[in-house]
Order: structure tokens, then C-alpha cells, then sequence
């Protein structure tokens, strides 16, 4: 009798707990996707959730007015944060054989530059394509992906691949012939690869095992459609469009195009990388000319606020607290520290010398903010406490979407390692 009560107050509790994780607003005209099969390996110890901010004012709000997740998304382990699974050091099963390695794609010079994080020497260089732009961990964690998007100026057929890497030896494989995949994301529920063909301004769905291409969204209104993140219940993403001052929403279940919102700043706006909020209330959006972060609403796609950071904002990294989001500025050669339970910024640290930090990650332990160094053919290794740069290592040219490798988390949502 005991032990009946006990499991199913249990069930209740994770019931109010998923529903009071889905903080978008309901979707139309959308039929459910297929379950996808959930992660394998998953870390161990994360029953609990842990202090974030916005978790008052997340619990406030009435579950039933909360959708349910994207069916077949592994329910969240914390109804107010979203990166709850990225703890330092809380590797999954799958990843903790994995080579401590930073992988560096060099889109000038057509390689993958190798740094062994401990000693943040170069170790190894490799092809990664024509113009490769990211490194991307797969869904399950098992494979990184080289995304290399060339597409001629007159757009006739590029000679786009993804280059997959064994992560267990660092090893790169056979390329895989893509169309224009400029940037790479997972849906949450594993079920599609999106291949963001920049270009060809579409949102490509694909197979993730077989690599076959299952739809073509046009975004005809998102010129330069490249970064994305997805809403805390899946069900949504908002994606940004570089050369159009917009982003835009797309229903996840029904591949299909929700809201466009143009960004009010300035007038010749270049919106860059997108982040969910830890407690999934807002999404924060790099705008590289208008020197700042927009911070718009999940579920009603609409600005509420801006956060000037600095010159040419362009990457966006939450640490493994969830307390603060690194923000690069990449054209004044600085990061910016914005406290994410006030949304202000608390710091600012520079580069000596000047430099580019573009995009990267943190190591798993949070302790090294790695970053490429777009315009000086560089990777900076930087205390992810203090700002000291730790080191400076050349690499080839055009340095862009690094990855470190391996990172905490369940399962990958693409990137450089959004990780959930």
C-alpha cells in the first residue's frame, strides 16, 4: 500500500514536472512527429534540480496552460533549466572514453585543426572539406560531423559534405556528400537532422543514420538563415536570419514556417547565434550590428529586451552553472558576462592584443572557455572564471565552428554542442 502511494505521487510529480518544462505557447496545424529513440547511456546522479534563474516566476505559471513536449524529447530533468544534464564533469556513459580534443575547422584553408586539451598543443590537421564552417556532435553522441558548405557564386551545385569523426580516436572517415550544410542542428527527439543550407536559404530535414533528405523548407524571407535553438518543449525553434534583420519560427512536428519577426534595432541588423534561456522564458540572439543581444520571448516570438555587449556580438555560451552566458564580441576582440537571473551585463573581458573570438564551447569541466579566432588564425583558451587568456595556439585560416569534445549532457541538439 505503502510503496503504491509512493510511486504514484511519484508519477504525478514528473507529470507536473514535464509539463511545467514546456515553456512555448501551442502550435497550429501540427501533427505529431514519430517517437524517436531516446539517448542511450545516460549520466547518472541528476534527480535533482538544480538553483536557476527564473525559477520562481517558471513555477508560477499554471501547468495547464503549458503544451505537452515534442513527442519522443526524453523528459527534462529540471522543470526551470534546460542545461540541468551539462553539470561539470557529468559525462554520459557514451562520451567518457572520448579524447579530451578541440576540433577546429579552418574554412580558408579547408582543414580540421586538432588541439589535445591538456597540453593545448596542435596534434593533428586533416581535410574537412570545401569551406568547412562547424563540428558538430551527433544527436547520440557518437559521431562529430565536419560541416563543409561551398556553394559557387553563381549557385550551381556546391560540393557540400559532412566529414564524420570518431570521437573515441579522433579519427576523421569517409565524407559525406550534402547540400550546402552550413550549419547542423538535431531535432529533440532524434528523429531529423537539419542541415541549415545558408545558401540555398533552406532548412533541410534528413534521415540522421542514412543521411537521405526527407523535406526542403524554403525560408524565402530568412537570407542567411544560420544559428537556431529550439523552444524548452521541443516543439518550436527560431532561427536567425544573418542578411535579412529577422528570425524566424518553425513548427518542429509539422516542418513549417510559424512566425517571421523582423528585429527592430538598426535597420541593417546581422542576427547571429540563438540561445534558449536556461528556464526556456526567452531566447537570447547575437546581432552583430547592433552591438548587442536581443531577448525575446519563447512563446510569443516577440522582443522584450536588449543587452548592448560590445562590437560585433556573434557567439553565445551558457556556463555550466547556468548563471552566465558568454557572449563574443568578435569585432572588438572581447566576451561579455551577462548575469542570466538579471539579464545585465556583470563583466567584460579582453583579449590582449586585440583578437576575434567567433564561436566554441566549454570544456566539460567548465573551467576553459575555448573560442576560434576568426581573423587572426587562432584558438584562445581562456579562464572561464577570471578572463585570463591562458594561451593563444595558431591554427589555419579563417578559424570558425570549433567543438570541444567530450561535453556533459543526454543528447546533442547540434552546434558546436547544444547540449541537453
Amino acid at each position: 500500500m505503502w510503496l503504491a502511494l509512493v510511486a504514484a505521487l511519484g508519477l504525478v510529480s514528473w507529470q507536473v514536472s514535464v509539463k511545467l518544462a514546456a515553456l512555448d505557447e501551442p502550435t497550429t496545424a501540427a501533427s505529431p512527429a514519430s517517437p524517436g529513440s531516446s539517448p542511450a547511456g545516460l549520466p547518472s546522479g541528476q534527480g535533482s534540480p538544480h538553483s536557476s534563474p527564473g525559477r520562481a516566476v517558471a513555477a508560477q505559471t499554471p501547468a495547464r496552460n503549458r503544451p505537452a513536449l515534442l513527442p519522443g524529447m526524453p523528459p527534462p530533468l529540471s522543470a526551470t533549466d534546460v542545461y540541468a544534464a551539462d553539470r561539470p564533469g557529468n559525462l554520459s556513459a557514451i562520451v567518457r572514453g572520448d579524447r579530451a580534443l578541440v576540433y577546429v575547422p579552418n574554412t580558408n584553408s579547408n582543414t580540421v585543426t586538432v588541439i589535445d586539451q591538456r597540453t593545448m598543443t596542435v596534434i593533428h590537421t586533416f581535410a574537412g572539406g570545401h569551406e568547412p564552417q562547424h563540428v558538430v556532435p551527433s544527436y547520440d553522441l557518437r559521431t562529430l560531423y565536419v560541416a563543409a558548405d561551398y556553394v559557387p557564386a553563381n549557385g550551381g551545385p556546391g560540393a557540400g559534405s559532412l566529414t564524420p569523426i570518431d570521437p573515441r580516436t579522433g579519427t576523421p572517415g569517409t565524407p559525406i556528400p550534402i547540400e550546402d550544410p552550413y550549419n547542423l542542428y538535431f531535432t529533440p527527439d532524434g528523429k531529423f537532422a537539419i542541415v541549415v543550407a545558408e545558401a540555398r536559404q533552406r532548412l533541410d530535414f534528413y534521415d540522421p543514420h542514412t543521411w537521405q533528405r526527407k523535406k526542403s523548407l524554403p525560408v524565402p524571407t530568412c537570407a542567411g538563415v544560420d544559428h537556431l535553438d529550439f523552444t524548452a518543449d521541443g516543439r518550436s525553434l527560431l532561427a536567425s536570419c544573418e542578411f535579412a534583420d529577422r528570425v524566424i519560427t518553425v513548427d518542429v512536428a509539422s516542418q513549417s514556417v510559424q512566425r517571421t519577426l523582423t528585429l527592430p534595432r538598426t535597420a541593417n541588423g546581422m542576427p547571429q547565434d540563438v540561445k534558449l534561456s536556461p528556464d526556456g522564458r526567452v531566447f537570447y540572439v547575437a546581432d552583430m550590428m547592433a552591438d548587442g543581444v536581443y531577448i525575446i520571448d519563447s512563446a510569443t516570438t516577440k522582443v522584450i529586451g536588449f543587452l548592448p555587449t560590445g562590437h560585433g556580438p556573434h557567439g553565445l555560451y551558457v556556463d555550466r552553472s547556468s548563471t552566465r552566458l558568454f557572449v563574443t564580441n568578435r569585432l572588438e576582440g572581447s566576451i561579455s558576462i551577462i548575469d542570466l537571473a538579471t539579464r545585465t551585463q556583470v563583466a567584460k573581458w579582453h583579449i590582449p592584443g586585440g583578437g576575434s573570438p567567433d564561436m566554441g564551447n566549454l570544456s566539460a569541466d567548465g573551467k576553459t572557455l575555448w573560442l576560434s579566432g576568426r581573423y587572426n588564425n587562432v584558438v584562445y583558451a581562456i579562464d572561464a572564471t577570471t578572463g585570463r587568456l591562458i594561451k593563444e595556439i595558431p591554427v589555419g585560416a579563417g578559424p570558425h565552428g570549433l567543438c570541444v569534445w567530450p561535453q556533459p549532457g543526454r543528447y546533442s541538439l547540434g552546434h558546436t554542442g547544444i547540449m541537453r
